[in-house]
């Protein structure tokens, strides 16, 4: 009989062949291309311009998201503040707002264009991957180091930076490194900002020019990137470091000045990203009432296509994301690095990439999937595992061995320690990155509109359709009803225990 551990291994092995899918059919295509061809792609001059211009984009909303996902962070935790919840909910609905539709509404109400816009509105969109798992590691950090650094005579700021940041560093660059693989697969903000990067190259060379090879050779530069980025954040990331769980929290800031302050940026940022784009859409919205035509029963039925959808990937994606999160949160072996990077590379591939590669595979291995909700839930669960790997591995990771070993002295099976301790201790990270993967999975669109059956639309592809052919307010409902769908997933992650102030 196999050892949990050595199974846990083939399991998190199997989950990488599956997640490499997409990179095979890359290498196969690239080694069929003709030599010339692929030549011919490196000496285009636009194709140094597309690449410059990702890694500036990638660069910079990383930067600002991380900067703004630690601020808000810091501000839910260790201000108190009024309408505590109403806080909570108002830092975690960005995820609900798709960034093309938050794009559509800045492209209409400002004059920002290109990198500055796209900065803007993918800032606003990614900073709360940043901020749930910060929030949940300063949940769980040990406030007595920072009390102890106060007794040696520090301040309460260079305290914080000396014993309470180590501990939520694992969580924030988790959280930037999605931030930067969503940068480099992004599609629908950076074409309404008319900002050319790889994917926008990916993508009109497969379905505009039909250059095959030009796609090919654009989404292999694609897999590069997303590799220096995994390979950036590996040569960062510390030793992650087990501390004693701790449901109390630091002794909030009472200040007059501190809590408006804090209060007036939140608000700003709630404004900015939800505020603005709502706003704009039931402008839309009251002005199509005017509309005979309206989908209604469509719209419905796209919306439980949606949300099915949604929870399906996000079950698929914990399965996925489990064995791998489980090894790398006890110890971190070279092995166990390289099976984890296989899994966030599908997370920072163009989702008309991972689209042809499901579909590649499924008509070579098993025809009946062709155009099936269950391999649309498939490619689903490979894009978007990585969301569910960061939170679950740093969850786990923050379970104090001592525990573990306790448990066992008992008499207790590894399989009963897991479920009741560290299952128990760390399941708010686990249920924040599921969450995560559903809100993401309702919001995608390049790779659903490619492998959807005939006739089944979600709300994304229907939105987008009808922004496509200027059907603004016909498509007002549309983004309606996708912001309330993916508001539901949204609304739990406010309600964890680690987001309860």
């Amino acid at each position: 009989m196999l050892k949990p551990h050595t199974a846990l291994i083939g399991l998190a092995g199997v989950v990488a062949c599956i997640a490499a899918a997409p990179l095979a059919f890359l290498g196969v295509e690239l080694l069929s291309a003709p030599i010339e061809s692929i030549t011919r792609v490196f000496q285009r001059p636009q194709t140094l311009v597309v690449l410059s211009n990702t890694a500036i984009l990638v660069l910079t909303v990383t930067v600002g998201s991380l900067l703004l996902g630690l601020t808000t962070a810091l501000i839910l935790t260790r201000i108190r503040l009024p309408l505590m919840k109403f806080w909570w909910i108002a830092a975690t609905l960005p995820l609900a707002i798709p960034s093309f539709v938050a794009g559509l509404s800045w492209v209409t109400l400002t004059d920002l264009r290109g990198l500055s816009g796209s900065w803007v509105v993918l800032v606003l969109s990614t900073a709360p991957y940043i901020t749930l798992p910060t929030v949940a590691a300063l949940r769980r950090s040990d406030p007595s180091l920072e009390d102890v650094a106060r007794c040696l005579g520090y301040g309460r700021f260079r305290a914080f930076c000396t014993a309470t940041l180590p501990q939520v560093i694992p969580a924030a660059a988790s959280g930037a490194l999605l931030v930067a693989l969503y940068c480099v697969a992004e599609y629908g903000v950076v074409s309404i900002m008319r900002y050319q990067t790889l994917t926008i190259g990916v993508q009109a060379a497969f379905s505009g020019s039909f250059n095959r090879s030009l796609a090919i050779v654009l989404s292999a530069i694609l897999a590069v990137f997303a590799l220096l980025i995994i390979g950036v954040e590996r040569v960062l990331r510390a030793p992650t470091q087990r501390f004693r769980i701790h449901v109390a929290t630091a002794p909030p800031v009472r200040s007059r000045f501190v809590t408006v302050s804090a209060i007036f940026w939140l608000a700003v940022v709630f404004g900015l990203s939800v505020g603005l784009p709502v706003v704009d859409i039931l402008m839309r919205f009251t002005a199509s009432l005017a509309e005979p035509h309206a989908e209604y029963l469509r719209m419905l039925t796209a919306a439980g296509v949606t949300l099915g959808l949604g929870l399906c990937a996000a079950f698929g994606a914990l399965l996925l994301a489990l064995p791998i999160s489980i090894l790398l949160s006890q110890r971190s072996t070279k092995l166990l690095r390289t099976l984890e990077t296989f899994t966030y590379l599908g997370h920072g591939l163009p989702g008309i990439v991972v689209g042809l590669a499901m579909v590649y595979m499924a008509l070579k291995f098993v025809p009946g999937l062709y155009q099936t909700l269950p391999l649309l839930v498939i490619a689903y669960s490979l894009m978007f595992c990585a969301k569910a790997v960061g939170s679950t591995r740093t969850a786990l990771a923050q379970v104090p061995a001592s525990l573990h070993d306790a448990a066992r002295s008992l008499g207790a099976s590894p399989l009963s320690v897991w479920w009741r301790v560290t299952a128990h201790l760390s399941w708010p990270g686990i249920a924040a990155g599921t969450l995560i993967v559903a809100v993401t999975v309702m919001k995608e669109l390049p790779a659903t509109l490619m492998l959807r059956p005939i006739g089944v639309d979600t709300l994304a592809t229907r939105l987008w359709q009808l922004n496509d052919i200027n059907a603004y307010g016909a498509a007002a409902p549309y983004s309606l009803m996708l912001i309330g769908v993916a508001a539901i997933p949204a609304l739990l992650l406010a309600q964890t225990p680690s987001s309860e102030g």
